[in-house]
């Protein structure tokens, strides 16, 4: 497949093959981008939402009335789950929404995430992510060059020198992640993917030893 390729100063720069580019026909991959996005909005989940059971509400167990003789119904004391102020029966309790995935789930919906983004045109490529100063404004010119409509762009490489990553750190509109931990929820969320050479050869690498094993 191939991507538009740009220099480090934003100029274009021609046509770059990846050869080895993941590709798919029809649905596969699908449903494993939608396990691995809902799995890893369930792991960020805090699980902390706590009630109270009728032994943890505070309160005298002493009985509220006596048994016979008022007319009125037999009743307990005032943290019973029926009355105002006392326990909760079946409420939410902390637990763990952790879900679990193995590496081939993952890879798959890395790879299909990266398919569907690249048949939309929102994949390109740069010879390398580098800066003259430390300056978010420059870096955002830079930007600007490449995807200039874009509001939510990811940018890869295989590592960020310590200049670009400051340049960019303040940008609400880029995200950067390295090859290494780039994840398919960043993928789809971003409508614009700058990779830099390397770190499209690292992610490639990755499908590569699949293909090999």
């Amino acid at each position: 497949m191939k991507f538009l390729l740009f220099n480090s100063d934003g100029s274009a720069s021609g046509e770059k093959e990846v050869k080895s580019f993941p590709l798919f026909e029809g649905d596969k991959g699908v449903d494993a981008l939608r396990q691995t996005i809902i799995a890893i909005h369930a792991n960020q989940r805090q699980g902390n939402a706590s009630t109270k059971l009728r032994s943890e509400v505070s309160g005298s167990g002493k009985k509220i009335h006596r048994q016979k003789g008022l007319g009125v119904g037999r009743a307990g004391d005032k943290r019973a789950i029926q009355r105002r102020g006392g326990g909760v029966i079946f409420g939410p309790r902390p637990r763990s929404y952790n879900q679990k995935l193995n590496k081939k789930i993952k890879r798959l919906a890395l790879g299909r995430a990266l398919f569907e983004q690249a048949n939309s045109s929102r994949i390109c490529l740069i010879s390398e992510w580098t800066i003259s100063e430390p300056k978010t404004k420059l870096f955002s010119v830079l930007l600007k060059t490449i995807a200039p409509e874009s509001k939510k762009i990811l940018i890869v490489s295989e590592n960020f020198s310590t200049e670009t990553s400051l340049a960019a750190r303040n940008l609400s509109n880029a995200k950067m992640s390295t090859a290494d931990n780039l994840a398919a929820l960043d993928i789809v969320q971003a409508d614009k993917i700058i990779f830099s050479e390397a770190g499209m050869d690292s992610i490639m690498s990755k499908f590569n030893k699949e293909k090999v094993v």
